[in-house]
């Protein structure tokens, strides 16, 4: 039965509600267990879950004689893990284009089909697409949301009081995740989890994914080589003779992008395109993305560790909280119809995240775990990247922002650099 009254709020939502009003079919995309279906139920008339083992048969058989009955029901029809049968991608768009009109079918998947030669049409001008990522802290209530990411692009910017959370519980937050059922569990169920999870990707997720036989102890080690390597902008060949080095174990090149071409396809690993603005100066941009997991608790499952072990290791911690940061980032900006990037230059200069909008806005993140000291880094990186646009060929950034782990205030530099913790942020 679902349950509309316990629901907790996702920044999709709305998303959704929009697209559904824009599009005949919604593709809701994301990592298992993040809450796509239970969203998806919120606003569904209907539903057909392809993964029910009481129907999962007869689905098949009807998939092959006569899909349209699939998809009968009221709208908008919810159709679950829909990549297990592709043909209902074209078997949609004709439903709704006969029908002509908006919001008749939801599609949710956490991976890519496996045989996409059984979907002809594109999908251009009958999908529209919602990307869903486990919770942020403004979803999981462990962000007091006093600073809105949507205020700063518009110069509102208020001071405001954050959670304080302590260093030992942001080290927790990293390692618990986003994930829906985790909310509210007690730290070992919660951490108990997260190994979970990434047990299944490497017994199951990657055997499945594209029916190739991927060895369980080579995903485990290359997940581990992930995590090591995350935040950073890694090749391949770093990647494999890390693999060597660390785990005692040769991988080709060859193997390694198969074997992260189908992390990706699970929506497990994101990795973040680089940012091309126009500059004054003749900097070369570099254009390598940055690898990131889609949530940081997969990152810290992998390498076997926990909350204690973060705090002895600052700098390891700050790599897994810039994966947490850009885990809400990106939920927060893509609720504002934008897209988080990063910045790096042939003489050094970085950004951690570029928070650009579909309208020509950005705003500049450093983010950083707090204490004067990195903020400080964080601010002067911001304004020497701020010094170097060309502002007459694209709006001066609309705002520049250290986003720290802890800290119990938000507030305003006299330079403008805002200083924001991550338990005070919201869309």
């Amino acid at each position: 039965m679902i349950d509309k009254v316990n629901y907790k709020k996702r920044v999709v939502d709305s998303q959704l509600e929009n697209q559904l009003e824009a599009a005949g079919i919604v593709l809701i995309e994301g990592a298992k267990w993040c809450g796509k279906t239970t969203t998806a139920e919120q606003q569904a008339a209907s539903a057909l879950y392809m993964n029910d083992p009481k129907t999962q048969a007869i689905n098949s058989r009807l998939a092959e004689t006569d899909i349209n009955v699939l998809l009968e029901g009221a709208t908008p029809r919810l159709i679950d893990e829909w990549q297990r049968t592709p043909q209902l991608w074209d078997a949609a768009r004709f439903l709704v284009d006969h029908r002509g009109r908006e919001g008749q079918i939801i599609f949710t998947g956490s991976a890519e089909p496996v045989d996409q030669s059984k979907m002809i049409h594109s999908g251009t001008g009958r999908v529209g697409w919602v990307k869903m990522r486990p919770m942020s802290l403004w979803e999981s209530e462990d962000s007091n949301g006093a600073v809105s990411l949507s205020a700063l692009f518009s110069d509102a910017f208020c001071p405001a009081q954050s959670n304080d959370i302590t260093l030992r519980e942001l080290c927790y937050l990293i390692c618990r995740g986003g994930w829906p059922r985790a909310i509210g569990k007690s730290e070992k169920v919660a951490l108990m989890q997260s190994y979970n999870y990434v047990d299944a990707i490497a017994k199951r997720e990657m055997k499945e994914v594209d029916r190739v036989g991927r060895s369980e102890q080579s995903t485990r080690l290359l997940l581990r080589c992930c995590a090591r390597h995350q935040a950073t902008q890694v090749s391949v060949g770093t990647i494999a003779a890390d693999f060597s080095k660390h785990e005692g174990a040769n991988i080709s090149d060859e193997t390694i992008r198969s074997y992260l071409m189908a992390l990706k396809k699970l929506f497990v690993v994101e990795d973040l395109p680089a940012w091309n603005p126009n500059l004054r100066s003749k900097a070369a941009i570099r254009t390598s993305d940055t690898l990131y997991f889609v949530d940081p608790s997969i990152a810290t499952a992998s390498l076997g560790v926990g909350p204690n072990d973060l705090m002895k290791d600052l700098n390891t911690l700050g790599l897994f909280f810039e994966t947490m940061a850009v885990r809400d980032l990106r939920v927060y900006t893509e609720s504002l119809d934008g897209n988080v990037y990063h910045y790096r230059d042939n003489n050094g200069l970085e950004c951690d995240a570029v928070l650009h909008l579909r309208n020509g806005h950005y705003g500049l993140v450093e983010i950083k775990l707090g204490g004067d000291t990195l903020i400080e880094e964080g601010a002067k990186n911001l304004l020497l990247l701020s010094k170097k646009i060309d502002t007459e060929k694209m709006y001066a950034p609309s705002f520049q922002m250290v986003l720290t782990g802890v800290g119990q205030y938000a507030y305003r530099r006299t330079d403008g650099v805002c200083v924001v913790p991550i338990s005070c942020l919201r869309p």
